[in-house]
């Protein structure tokens, strides 16, 4: 099973009776899903439809659809257009008592732009209905495509991230078996900095310098950022199995695994956690680059 990217590209092309036509689908980065159609005016039912369809296909993104045709030469009707006819012979006339010249004859009326005029045939509402079912049919095949090229790309990012996600997993036990993360180690850094404080001030209480260096070792302590990063690997790579739309929560583990690293890096008392941490925060942001093209 694989993951779909939000990126991808689709297009068919095909002709019904005179129209030819050709659907272009392309889609990028999104928080929601979003379709922009650009077709010719006349198939706002279309669109109903078409986006329909393209919601059943996809569900995040920005996708822009465009659709072009071109209708050959039908047949041809000349149509009288009386209302002009009408006007022409009252300007003539008016002319011709004006100018007291011969009035103009029908061959000069007609002539006249607008009083005889060349129509294609109008279609037919079953004409037209079978038109806009041969265009769905070819925006279903150009989604297909696009959701074909999402797929193969989310394939692609799916290997990436899962590469990504056991560095991390590499990098969190390396961070839990540092040295300075042993006891030994632990109890000998605290009781030197015992040590060096009553040695720089002999009113100080050795009790409660104990007692605060026991307490700032609690919070320089960094087990449950680990036991939380452990988890939220797991949960990553479950997600990454599946072949639904996950991109949300992989986004929101990303911004999860992300705060624990930044508490890593704030609470290491050594240097070696402290590399292993901005190492952590490196390869989190490259993951959060990848999850944010995840449908």
């Amino acid at each position: 099973m694989t993951l779909k990217s939000m990126t991808g590209f689709g297009r068919s092309s095909g002709v019904h009776g005179e129209t030819s036509w050709h659907w272009e689908v392309r889609s990028v980065n999104g928080r929601g899903l979003e379709l922009r159609f650009r077709m010719p005016s006349g198939l706002e039912g279309l669109e109903i439809k078409a986006r329909s369809l393209a919601q059943e296909m996809l569900a995040r993104g920005n996708c822009t659809l465009n659709l072009t045709l071109r209708r050959e030469a039908g047949e041809l009707a000349i149509r009288l257009n009386e209302a002009a006819l009408n006007q022409a012979l009252a300007a003539a006339k008016r002319a011709q008592g004006l100018t007291q010249l011969a009035a103009p004859g029908l061959d000069a009326l007609l002539g006249m732009r607008g009083v005889v005029e060349v129509v294609e045939g109008e279609e037919s509402e079953e004409a037209h209905a079978k038109l806009e079912d041969a265009l769905l049919k070819g925006l279903g095949i150009a989604l297909g495509q696009l959701v074909a090229a999402r797929k193969a790309e989310g394939a692609r990012l799916t290997t990436v991230m899962a590469n990504q996600l056991s560095q991390i997993a590499s990098l969190v036990e390396r961070a839990a078996s540092a040295s300075a993360r042993q006891p030994v180690a632990i109890m000998q850094r605290l009781s030197e900095q015992i040590a060096r404080l009553i040695e720089s001030s002999s009113g100080l209480d050795p009790e409660r310098l104990h007692q605060e260096a026991l307490l700032l070792a609690a919070k320089t302590d960094i087990q449950e950022e680990l036991d939380r990063l452990r988890s939220h690997v797991t949960a990553a790579q479950d997600l990454l199995a599946q072949d639904q739309p996950v991109g949300r929560r992989l986004e929101f583990l990303a911004q999860e695994f992300n705060r624990e690293a930044n508490t890593i890096c704030s609470k290491a008392s050594d240097i070696e956690i402290s590399r292993t941490g901005l190492e952590l925060k490196t390869v989190i942001d490259q993951l959060r680059e990848q999850v944010q093209n995840i449908e």
